[in-house]
């Protein structure tokens, strides 16, 4: 007894399983399981032969007198078969004269005739589910290449094939659906082709699948290294997945096989380096962008040169690229900046003439402007030009913030002049 409950409760569910499908997919399962059963027919030979020529109409590319024929012998057509072969034949002369709702109406005709051999019969189908895709009406192709998937022996069912799955399911950004698919005909391939793995990519993009797109770029950059876009793409998300030494490797590597010919991807590089607390190269490689061209000699690069050679603690070469920074600049500020470098060192003269070429261009707020005439001033001291530092000094006590420090300059300069006397 409680066997057969048991039994009764699973029909029972499986039927409320069955009476909730669409109706379509109902009558797609129920196509899936009925076998062909098709006659063995051939045209007469008089049929073969006007076929034949009409055949060789298309190819003479009289597609009009093609169909003309073609319309005449349809019109004697008594079987099933005969009426599915000018179906069939009337699509492809409305194909090649590119009326493809008309090609597509006598595909289906010929299909829904079910007397063609196998091998016609599927080949047509699989052509329906092509040109709806071609037509933009992807849920129709999607349905009528798995009616022909369920329909087909497995063996038929290749890479290609699910690559137009795929496809489909990408033009409806159906991404999980994608996935599965693209797989699948990689999967079965020998020599994927670059296409594919691109949807693969673009579908884990969508997902937000960041770990397995990266794993995929991977794959890509082992079959296509010479492509730029994959290494920067995959540097990209290593960072995302804060993979900060990956991602730095990653591009350091294409860096060396000469791949970075952009501003932006120098621009990132020199980054990379700079975050990774490398400051050497973060310099060195953007100070070549701009040498060599690829990256703009304005001021707002050439600052950043300098700031990471002065990280470096490199000092030659960050005073040389901040004056390039000051050259390219209208205002003073890259020029104050080299000179409390220069101040810092004792280069006494070259401080001199920083600070000079600063005050002459200005454009800064109060309180460098004040700064600016203590560096003067102490410049123009350790010169021994006493007369030109009193002056400096004597215009920075103008300004509050530099007043105390110019004081206590000119304070000092007073004592050491009254000693040396």
């Amino acid at each position: 007894m409680f066997v057969l409950l048991r039994k009764f409760s699973f029909y029972a569910l499986l039927t409320a399983l069955v009476l909730s499908l669409p109706t379509q997919a109902l009558a797609q399962a129920s196509e899936c399981n009925v076998k062909r059963k098709v006659k063995n027919e051939a045209l007469d030979e008089a049929t073969w032969k006007r076929l034949n020529d009409v055949y060789e109409n298309v190819s003479d590319e009289e597609y009009d007198l093609a169909y003309d024929k073609l319309v005449k012998m349809n019109t004697r057509a008594r079987s099933n078969y005969e009426k599915a072969v000018m179906a069939q034949a009337l699509a492809q002369v409305e194909w090649a004269r590119a009326n493809y709702d008309a090609a597509l109406t006598n595909f289906e005709l010929a299909v829904e005739l079910d007397a063609l051999p196998d091998l016609q019969h599927f080949s047509l189908m699989y052509q329906i589910a092509q040109l709806y895709y071609l037509k933009d009406r992807y849920d129709e192709a999607l349905d009528k290449l798995a009616l022909w998937m369920c329909k087909v022996a497995p063996e038929k069912i290749d890479a290609p094939v699910y690559v137009l799955q795929a496809s489909l399911y990408a033009q409806k950004e159906d991404w999980e659906q994608v996935v599965p698919s693209i797989d699948k005909a990689i999967s079965m391939s020998e020599e994927p082709k670059e296409s594919w793995y691109q949807m693969k990519l673009a579908a884990h993009f969508e997902l937000e699948q960041f770990p397995k797109a990266a794993q995929t770029l991977e794959t890509i950059i082992e079959k296509w290294p010479d492509k730029k876009t994959y290494w920067i793409q995959l540097s990209q998300i290593y960072y995302k997945l804060k993979m900060n030494d990956e991602a730095l490797s990653v591009l350091a590597l294409s860096y060396r096989r000469d791949m970075l010919d952009k501003e932006t991807d120098i621009m990132y590089l020199s980054n990379l380096y700079s975050n990774s607390n490398v400051p050497y190269k973060a310099a060195k490689v953007l100070q070549k962008g701009i040498e060599d061209g690829i990256v703009e000699a304005n001021k707002k690069n050439w600052t950043i040169v300098a700031d990471n050679w002065f990280s470096a603690e490199e000092m030659e070469f960050a005073l040389a690229a901040y004056e390039k920074a000051g050259e390219a600049s209208a205002d003073g500020e890259i020029d104050l900046r080299r000179a409390f470098i220069l101040v810092d060192m004792e280069r006494w003269s070259e401080a001199a003439a920083a600070v000079n070429s600063a005050l002459d261009k200005g454009g800064f707020n109060d309180k460098k402007t004040g700064d600016a005439y203590v560096l003067q001033g102490m410049s123009e001291f350790n010169l021994g030009n006493y007369e030109k530092a009193s002056t400096a000094w004597g215009r920075a006590s103008k300004y509050p913030k530099a007043k105390k420090s110019a004081q206590q300059w000119l304070n000092h300069m007073r004592e050491e002049r009254a000693r040396k006397s």
